[in-house]
């Protein structure tokens, strides 16, 4: 077995590990539906967004959030920088909520996909 092989089933057993890190969700980018795959989603920070000389929103700010999960359960698919990307966050109304978010970063390191992510909320 090689290094790149050994780093996928670490991948898969260690960081993607649902009883570990990882939680079951689903997940929507450039039109397809990647139902309950292992993703571990962190909320890095919240912070005040940039406000700009005309810009008179108060209350808004920016949530940056990082996902991984693995290429393999998106059939190789990586959502491209600056595209939305929805992930189910709980049920509303008896129906899966999603949260939508704008991709800032994308990378694929060696079979296993990280996400830099943002948003704004209220």
């Amino acid at each position: 077995m090689g290094f790149k092989e050994m780093v996928a089933q670490d991948n898969a057993r260690i960081i993607l590990n649902t009883e570990e890190f990882a939680e079951y969700h689903t997940i929507r980018f450039d039109g397809e539906e990647y139902t309950d795959i292992p993703v571990v989603l962190t909320k890095v920070k919240q912070s005040d967004r940039t406000i700009l000389q005309n810009d008179h929103v108060e209350g808004l700010y920016l949530v940056t959030a990082k996902a991984y999960f693995n290429a393999a359960d998106t059939n190789g698919q990586v959502p491209e920088k600056g595209k939305v990307f929805e992930i189910d966050d709980g049920e509303a109304l008896g129906r899966p909520f999603f949260r939508r978010y704008r991709v800032a970063t994308s990378e694929n390191a060696m079979g296993m996909i990280e996400l830099e992510l943002e948003a704004y909320g209220e």
